[in-house]
């Protein structure tokens, strides 16, 4: 019998899934005081190709700015923002799963909610300042 295509995890997916466990033991030894997220984002950050790396580096900028109660760490390997303990928003690398576009995008804990349907990730391919402010008032909107 001829085994299917897609049997199983894409490689990818198996790193993804080593990743959470690795942040995992971070957050166990976090509540040990012997992890540091910021320093964890910042270095997943600057593994980072061009462009994903500048554009995730500004998005770490501005939710330091406008949203400085949230907590960097890692999630699946990528830059995630958290309070008390669960993602509202996260960067996802372009590179990272081999698609045209980098996205942030925010969890269930994000305050998006608008009417019966809202957008929770955005795909960016390049940062104006106009793409800024917009991300800046979705942090900010996020968080309230």
């Amino acid at each position: 019998m001829a085994s299917e295509p897609n049997e199983g995890f894409t490689a990818e997916e198996r790193a993804a899934m080593q990743e959470c466990v690795r942040e995992l033991r971070a957050e166990r030894q976090a509540k040990k005081g012997k992890a540091d997220g910021e320093r964890d984002v910042l270095t997943r950050i600057v593994e980072m190709p061009e462009p994903d790396r500048t554009i995730a580096g500004r998005i770490h900028a501005i939710i330091k700015t406008v949203a400085p109660e949230l907590t960097p760490k890692t999630w699946y390997g990528m830059p995630a923002y958290a309070r008390d303990g669960s993602v509202i928003c996260f960067f996802q690398s372009a590179n990272k799963f081999k698609t045209r576009y980098a996205t942030l995008g925010f969890t269930d804990t994000a305050h998006l909610d608008e009417d019966d349907m809202w957008p929770v990730a955005f795909a960016l391919k390049e940062l104006t300042p106009a793409v800024e402010a917009q991300i800046s008032a979705l942090i900010k909107k996020a968080v309230r």
